[in-house]
């Protein structure tokens, strides 16, 4: 049983905090939300828990397996088991998929015995990504259901313990959704994965099927049910519950565009897939 524990956790970007404490535990096969509005703090967390250096933690622990992943760079975190799948997947000019996974499985000292490339294509074929998008650099001239296809694929040939997804399904159609949200969700039992999916939407809990699900506003988890709580958001908004804790969503929402800019373009969001985990009896 693999255990992701956010105790108090505080960050802060160019000065400003945006996360005020913020408690929340993913376990083995679990399905983890966090949904909130634009502002509130999501993709934040996702950085702050991959270690992106353009922020700062002031305070709390992020433990794997009770060892502290804060202070450790990025690739020793997907060393240990933690997966990135990013709201803006990088590209990656010159570098195939298979070469960008040989990679990985090298730096794990894992053996793919010539199997990669029918495992890439059978993933592929899973999630209903073109076999011809295999032999282009990734993510150049993918669309934006392409890039997540493709870091769908990724996901399910490293295997780390516990996976972020962040928006995992923006850009996707409702037939890319699907496959995508029943490939995670195969996972979680096929590889007892843990899953902290971020999203905007309750669509993607269709096929995603959560034990929980979060609502961030402000940086902080407010309220915390069932699925049902995503359809009542989905009805309700969240500007009802954000007068409640006296929250101003305009404001929140400044300072995390401003976050969410600061965290694009750096170089390690390529980093983070050549380092994920690998399972040590991987077989193709």
């Amino acid at each position: 049983m693999t255990t992701l524990r956010i105790s108090g956790l505080r960050a802060a970007v160019d000065g400003t905090e945006i996360l005020h404490g913020v408690d929340l535990e993913v376990s083995s096969g679990c399905v983890e939300v966090i949904m909130g509005p634009n502002g509130s703090g999501k993709s934040t967390l996702a950085h702050v828990v991959m270690g992106h250096p353009r922020y700062e933690v002031t305070a709390g622990s992020v433990l794997l397996d009770g060892e502290e992943m804060l202070g450790l760079p990025t690739h020793e975190r997907a060393a240990r088991g933690l997966f990135h799948a990013m709201q803006y997947p990088t590209e990656v000019p010159g570098v195939g998929l298979e070469a960008l996974l040989s990679e990985a499985f090298a730096a794990r000292g894992a053996q793919t015995d010539g199997g990669l490339r029918a495992g890439l294509e059978t993933e592929a074929g899973r999630v209903g990504l073109d076999l011809a998008l295999l032999d282009r650099a990734v993510n150049v001239d993918f669309s934006g259901g392409e890039k997540k296809r493709a870091e769908t694929v990724q996901l399910a040939l490293l295997r780390p313990r516990v996976a972020v997804l962040d928006e995992i399904d923006s850009g996707l159609d409702v037939d890319a959704l699907r496959d995508v949200a029943r490939r995670i969700e195969a996972l979680t039992s096929e590889a007892s994965l843990g899953v902290l999916a971020i999203t905007h939407y309750a669509r993607l809990l269709d096929e995603l099927k959560p034990d929980g699900v979060h609502v961030l506003l402000d940086g902080r988890i407010v309220k915390s049910g069932g699925p049902e709580l995503a359809r009542e958001l989905e009805q309700t908004g969240y500007e009802g519950l954000a007068a409640e804790f006296g929250i101003d969503l305009a404001r929140r929402d400044a300072e995390e565009r401003a976050g969410r800019e600061a965290g694009r373009g750096v170089a390690m969001e390529v980093e983070g897939p050549m380092t994920q985990s690998l399972p040590d009896d991987l077989d193709f």
